[in-house]
């Protein structure tokens, strides 16, 4: 797979509306949220209106029916009471993919994932949930991002289709696409080998036009890949697998303390159901 960056077609995007025209907007999917609002204060915040609004194209039907298709998925799964201390092998998962302590030259946060680390025995469903643990993460500590905010970089470097099952990869985008929408400004995909082509071909079909814009493919040994590379960077901070010079691992004391901060950051702990300390029953 040759290398390639793609750029995004100004002219097929829709006029970004002004302050007061993103007021009215986020009034009137309020108004056609009714009592979801009321259900869900803290997700249904301005910020969580304004990001869907962005994904949407600034419609606010399809806004709103986006926001109404996630609250149903958030009743039963319930991604605001994930913790830390949920996560199956949570020292060995915090490995294969990782919110970073550095941020791009933009400011943006960057998510790591390294899908080749050979698996431990974590089921596609514990995986699925720690991904959504992230994610969440990502968008409830969030809140005053005005634009995209989240890089993703993925270490594909001696992937195999074992790596990543299609199934849990399409449940993955759909995800990603669906209920947390206008977060990710950019998805890094770094050595991907030939053998990689054939199920690219087949998961593009899950990506709407807008995420497959925002794919990139870059190669370590490529100058071009390096160049653009170190523009969006620093290249001490970076890890050696995406180009950089940083060759340390995830201490993971310290990462798991800083997870822990931002779970209690978020209110996650106040969220989980209580249990109670004698019988071990809600």
């Amino acid at each position: 797979m040759s290398f390639l960056l793609k750029t995004r077609s100004e002219s097929n995007q829709p006029r970004s509306p002004s302050s007061e025209e993103l007021k009215e907007k986020i009034v009137e999917v309020r108004e056609l949220l009714g009592s979801l609002t009321e259900e869900m204060p803290e997700f249904l915040s301005d910020a969580t209106i304004r990001r869907f609004l962005r994904a949407r194209n600034w419609s606010t039907e399809q806004a709103t029916k986006s926001l109404q298709e996630t609250v149903k998925w958030r009743r039963q799964y319930r991604p605001e009471t994930i913790c830390w201390e949920d996560i199956a092998e949570k020292e060995y998962e915090g490995r294969r993919a990782y919110i970073t302590d550095y941020l791009d030259a933009k400011g943006r946060c960057v998510l790591v994932t390294k899908p080749t680390i050979k698996q431990a025995k974590v089921s596609g469903k514990e995986q699925i949930k720690y991904f959504v643990y992230l994610l969440e993460s990502l968008a409830m500590n969030s809140e005053d991002e005005q634009e995209e905010h989240v890089t993703w970089l993925l270490d594909l470097r001696g992937w195999a289709i074992s790596s990543t099952p299609l199934s849990t990869s399409r449940e993955s985008m759909h995800i990603v696409q669906n209920y947390y929408p206008g977060m990710i400004a950019v998805a890094i995909l770094s050595n991907t080998p030939r053998i990689f082509e054939s199920f690219w071909k087949i998961l593009k079909h899950f990506l709407e036009a807008k995420m497959n814009e925002k794919v990139k493919f870059v190669y370590t040994n490529n100058p071009e890949s390096h160049k653009i590379v170190s523009e969006m960077f620093d290249m001490d901070k970076l890890e050696t697998a995406f180009g950089g010079r940083n060759s340390l691992t995830t201490d993971m004391d310290s990462y798991a303390e800083r997870m822990r901060r931002s779970d209690l950051a978020r209110g996650a702990l106040s969220k989980q159901p209580h249990i109670n300390v004698v019988t071990g029953h809600n």
